[in-house]
């Protein structure tokens, strides 16, 4: 874990005062940068030390079998993996012919600086090496969210008291050793740590040109072609020499002067990637030459300028304030800026679960992609939400044929994947939990009631809400009393699995339905093209109306799935802390047969389908829930939260803010090491958005409800909203409501309707919720009670 003093406490920027050698995989992951394209972990510009080494292409994986001891139909054969690519951040430093390693000499200061405003990882060192001789190293990197292509370097060396040699050498370098984490942590027996793949990078061609280089590879197995460019300006004193060098896996421009004190060496490097499937060589590489031709031509401080700019914008829509707590505020900004920048050009890419920050789960995208991550971005990049649809929308042929496999229609979309195929090698919670195939319709929904994109929902929305409409109709059925069952299936727990009726399966599958029905009947004439006619529509409606959902009477709460409340009670107390997570330490069969809750469930489903549920239900099943839940996935604290803030817990919910905005700054997890938890990440909105703020959109328009923790004095936020943007103020006793631009907008404040006019704010008086006494969580898996600190 990262402790609270390791990074600073700012507004605006994440600052690490002193390097950690020991938390170097870990300040990797949070220093990383990306545009959705590419991505460049936090390694040192010299490339050693390094925990694990990571230079990303969205989408740019190879093929890895699958193995399974015992083999069963519709088991997929082969996994996918992402790729550490071709590294263009390496700059290595000699001294006097010393090498620039922190491991050696004296470091009399190393702080690094992400800067959430400049979208930017600066550094600045000062070493003494073995020898004395002391150097000053700053740069600054940045990866372009204006040139997609295009990521960048400035660095500069001067010496400190005597003249000193300096050799510089700009590299890219292919199959690098991907790097080792602390050889005390066991990762072998964690599943959910990426399967590690040697060499898979086959050269094809290399050249060097002057202070150019570049490289171009394919993988073999899934025949992916990608290339790397690199070129510079140097500006050095008089007598500065500059050679070039380049073999299969290597480019190298070296830079060789001598400095005396007050002299700097500056050096720009800039990188450019491209990656296809179907492009030449001799394409692929020219386009790779365009992009360094670009970005030479804009030049290092426009390349800055591009950046503020754009993220200025950025934050402009997507800002969160809070007052009371500087800690958690730093924390929600660099959470929003990992979300924002794992998305904002992935352009017909997923965004993986890692992003582009780490190789955690093989670089694999799951439902938490359209559940939390794109929640969040319908209302702060809708675009990037559009690209992520597309995305799923591409991968509908591989999805219909996956129907067609397990016997059933429409498409079945893969829990887990990078191109679109199935590559979850265990059923029960992989393929069973169709429920991502609700979250993906309703992510189309979100967007289209966001956003009223008729093209979109004419064309891809409509295809996929049919698609997902037949899914569910296949899989399910009518029983003899008229109610529609689906059964043997997964919920979002994954501790409880291959159930009947789960509630929150059940729930957004008749949503699907509906929504597909609507929109079809929206656009009739494309509808018929797809073969949908009005005994379909009514089939959907049918399902979706007689939808079974799981009721224990007795108890007065909703079952998580069918006979879920008769289990087997987990034995809380003799369960040790060690034994956290427990999938690492129980068997399954003893998990899936106790009440026992991974992660959010049917608290997600009070979440997501709240208009289902009185508010008075909702606080029980709140109530019962929250004693059994572990929170052994990190995508709980942030569902938890959102609900208990309604529900009347603030208190508790400004609690699971922190647990979801710190998961990575504090290392809570105890896996940043492996990229971060962008689902997770994206909950910090989630909480304070729909939890504080009480968001909800609803068919027609935005419903607020707004409520403020003890500890948190004053919060606003902005979002996009139907070509409008706005901003809410939410005090102790008041919410100001302002439209910033765009035409009239009719809201929801405590169920009271507001007519908005732009520059014509509208303060509304807070319903106070009575304050209720929260349950425990389980016992040994108390959430720290943030509340309280000084």
């Amino acid at each position: 874990m990262i402790g609270q003093d390791i990074f600073s406490v700012e507004p605006w920027a994440v600052t690490e005062r002193e390097l950690h050698l020991d938390l170097l995989a870990q300040s990797e992951s949070i220093m990383a940068l990306s545009n959705g394209h590419i991505g460049l972990r936090g390694n040192l510009d010299e490339g050693e030390p390094a925990g694990a080494p990571g230079t990303y292409l969205n989408g740019f994986y190879e093929i890895r079998p699958l193995p399974h001891a015992e083999a069963a139909y519709g088991d997929p054969e082969a996994g996918q993996t992402m790729l550490n690519v071709t590294n263009g951040k390496l700059i290595r430093l000699l001294v006097d012919d010393e090498p620039f390693d922190l491991r050696y000499g004296t470091v009399r200061h190393h702080e690094r600086v992400l800067d959430l405003r400049a979208g930017v990882l600066r550094r600045d060192v000062e070493w003494v090496s073995p020898t004395g001789q002391g150097v000053r190293v700053r740069s600054t990197r940045l990866v372009s969210f204006v040139q997609r292509s295009v990521a960048a370097i400035r660095y500069e060396v001067e010496p400190l008291g005597e003249a000193a040699r300096i050799v510089v050498q700009s590299e890219l370098v292919a199959n690098e050793p991907v790097g080792e984490h602390d050889p005390d942590e066991n990762n072998d027996e964690d599943p959910r740590v990426a399967a590690a793949l040697r060499a898979p990078l086959v050269a094809e061609q290399h050249i060097h040109d002057g202070l150019r280089g570049g490289l171009v590879h394919r993988t073999q197995g899934s025949r992916l072609r990608m290339a790397a460019g690199m070129d510079h300006h140097v500006d050095g004193p008089e007598g500065t020499v500059t050679t070039a060098h380049s073999e299969p896996d290597l480019a190298r421009v070296t830079v060789s002067t001598g400095l005396e004190p007050g002299q700097t060496l500056r050096i720009v490097k800039m990188l450019a990637y491209g990656w296809s499937s179907q492009r030449s060589l001799h394409s692929l590489r020219d386009q790779v030459d365009g992009a360094l031709a670009s970005a030479t031509r804009t030049g290092w401080e426009s390349l800055l300028a591009e950046q503020r700019e754009y993220l200025d914008d950025v934050w402009d829509r997507a800002d969160i304030e809070l007052d009371g707590d500087p800690a958690l505020q730093q924390a929600v900004r660099f959470a929003l800026f990992h979300v924002v920048q794992a998305g904002a050009r992935a352009e017909g890419r997923a965004i993986p679960a890692k992003g582009l920050t780490g190789r955690g789960y093989d670089g694999h995208t799951f439902w938490d992609s359209e559940t939390y991550t794109l929640h969040a971005l319908t209302y702060l990049a809708p675009d990037v939400v559009k690209h992520a649809l597309l995305w799923r929308h591409s991968t509908m042929d591989l999805a219909e044929t996956r129907a067609r496999e397990l016997g059933l229609r429409g498409a079945t979309f893969p829990w887990r994947t990078i191109r679109g195929q199935e590559c979850s090698g265990y059923w029960p919670a992989g393929t069973a939990a169709l429920h991502i195939n609700a979250d993906i319709a309703d992510a189309v929904h979100r967007y289209l009631r966001a956003t009223q994109d008729t093209d979109f929902e004419q064309g891809p929305g409509l295809e996929i809400l049919v698609a997902t409409a037949r899914l569910w109709r296949s899989v399910g059925h009518h029983d003899a009393e008229g109610r529609f069952r689906i059964d043997r299936v997964t919920g979002p727990d994954e501790y409880t699995a291959l159930v009947d009726n789960n509630v929150y399966t059940n729930l957004m599958a008749a949503r699907n339905l509906r929504a597909a029905a609507d929109v079809a009947v929206r656009h009739p004439h494309r509808a018929d093209n797809l073969g949908v006619d009005q005994e379909e529509i009514a089939s959907w409606r049918d399902a979706a109306d007689g939808m079974e959902i799981p009721y224990d009477r007795e108890l007065g709460v909703t079952a998580q799935s069918e006979a879920f409340t008769r289990y087997r009670a987990w034995d809380f107390q003799t369960t040790p802390a060690d034994d956290y997570p427990l999938l690492l330490h129980h068997p399954y069969y003893l998990l899936y047969s106790s009440q026992v809750v991974k992660q959010a469930d049917l608290v997600l489903a009070l979440f997501k389908c709240g208009d289902y549920f009185t508010a008075e239900q909702k606080a029980r099943d709140f109530d019962y829930y929250e004693r059994i839940t572990v929170r052994d996935s990190s995508l709980s604290a942030a569902i938890q939260g959102v609900v208990a803030a309604e529900v009347g817990y603030a208190d508790l919910a400004y609690d699971y803010l922190g647990e979801t905005a710190f998961i990575d700054l504090r290392d809570l997890a105890f896996n940043t090491r492996d990229g971060l938890h962008l689902a997770s990440l994206a909950g910090t909105w989630l909480v304070a958005v729909a939890g504080f703020g009480g968001l909800r959109d609803t068919a027609d328009t935005l419903a607020f409800d707004p409520r403020l923790p003890s500890r948190i004095t004053r919060m606003s936020f902005r979002l996009l909203y139907r070509d409008r943007r706005l901003e809410v103020r939410i005090g102790a006793e008041e919410t100001r409501y302002e439209l910033l631009d765009g035409e009239p907008l009719e809201i929801l404040h405590h169920d009271e309707t507001i007519t908005l006019h732009p520059k014509s704010p509208q303060t509304r008086p807070i319903t106070r919720t009575p304050r209720r006494t929260p349950p425990p969580q389980p016992p040994g898996r108390s959430i720290p009670r943030r509340h309280r600190d000084a």
